[in-house]
Parts: structure tokens; sequence; C-alpha cells
């Protein structure tokens, strides 16, 4: 597959918009399972269920746990349908005057011609930031459309925002994920990201976050 990484331009908006929700929303049930399917919750699930039981009735037994299994769902489903509303209506709602009107911030597509046609398959940005005398920048919106994964786009756009930070002269590249994102994680180490920080400080509830089992993490690569 030809695939080319080029700068943003307007005329992706549509496109980069589409592929942003999608693999943000995927993300929903593969964190719903990792809370659900985890000892304390299997436990919790099962605690609810007996007491349904002795409580109430076989109803009881199966209304309990459903409630509580529902409600780790509707966390799971809140907390990455919160993010995709919060980036659509401020810095994704314009791309171009967030990423690309200064020199040390820059938005990045994928384009890979499939079946004879153009399309975009991946996206990432990178915001120059600066804390006391340190310049770095922050990698963001990395997304791959599911039929390029595993095929080393990932590293390729992930290299593209390290070299750009090179030749800005940054110290240093930061990135946030989630650690339910385990290709992402294993992809940033490979790259030679660290881990500097695990924390729950977000716009989403911390309830939320904790309900979801979903920690954030905060990750550096020194230039």
């Amino acid at each position: 597959m030809q695939l080319v990484i080029r700068r943003y331009r307007p005329s992706d908006k549509d496109t980069v918009l589409s592929l942003f929700s999608a693999g943000t929303l995927e993300h929903i049930q593969p964190c719903f399972n990792n809370a659900i399917f985890s000892p304390l919750y299997i436990s919790i699930t099962l605690a609810l269920c007996v007491a349904g039981y002795f409580l109430g009735s076989v109803l009881g037994a199966v209304v309990l746990p459903g409630a509580w299994v529902g409600l780790v769902y509707c966390c799971c489903h809140e907390l990455h349908s919160r993010y995709v509303r919060n980036a659509l209506r401020t810095n994704m709602q314009d791309i171009p005057g967030n990423y690309l009107s200064r020199p040390d911030d820059c938005y990045w597509v994928a384009e890979a011609e499939v079946d004879g046609i153009a399309q975009i398959v991946g996206m990432v940005a990178v915001v120059g930031k600066q804390s006391g005398n340190e310049r770095y920048g922050e990698l963001l919106r990395m997304s791959i459309a599911p039929t390029c994964r595993r095929m080393g786009l990932g590293v390729r756009l992930a290299q593209t925002v390290i070299d750009f930070c090179k030749e800005r002269g940054f110290s240093a590249v930061v990135l946030e994920t989630a650690s339910v994102r385990l290709a992402a994680v294993a992809l940033y180490k490979k790259l030679g990201f660290s881990l500097v920080l695990k924390h729950t400080k977000s716009p989403t509830p911390s309830w939320i976050l904790r309900l979801a089992r979903v920690t954030l993490l905060l990750m550096k690569k020194q230039l």
C-alpha cells in the first residue's frame, strides 16, 4: 500500500472528524470488558447476584447485577463519548486555527490509495509548549483506520512528530493516553517513551474514571 503523510488540508475535515470519532468510540467495548472481567468486578457482580436472590427473588438475582453491569458500561461509554464531544466542539472544530497557525504546531494525515481512491487512513498532531526554560511538543490525536493497523503506520506517524520536534529544537515529546489502550502504550514504549505519571485528572468526573477502571498515563521521550 502506497502511503503518504502530509499536512492537513481544510478539505480533509469531515473525514478526519469521522476517523477521530470512530477511533475513540471503538474503545468503549474493550474498556468495558477490561473493567467488568477484572477479578474485583466479577466478585462484585456475583455478590450482587447472591444478595438479590436472598433479598428478593430470582428476579432480584438478575436485576441487581444487571444494574451494576449497566452502570459500568454507561461509565465506559460516557468517558469516551464525552471526550469526543469536548474535542469536536473545541480544538477539533478549527484544526487550521488550533494546530497550523503557529510554527511549533502541526497536524498531519496519512493518505493511502485504496481501490484506486485516495483515502485518509490515519492522523496525528503536535502542539509546541513551554514549561520554564523547557520547550517540548505534545503528541495528540493519533488515530489509525482499522484496515491499516499492524502495518507500521502508527510508528511512522509518531516518528513524524518526533522528527518535527527535533527540527524545532524541542527537548522532549510528551503524550497522554489511557491505561486500557494497551496497543498504543506498547507502541510508545517501543519508540522510547517512558511513563512519567499516572493520574485521573480529567474533564470527566473522577468517579466515572474509577468505575471504568481507567487511569491516564503521561509519557515522555527525551530528544
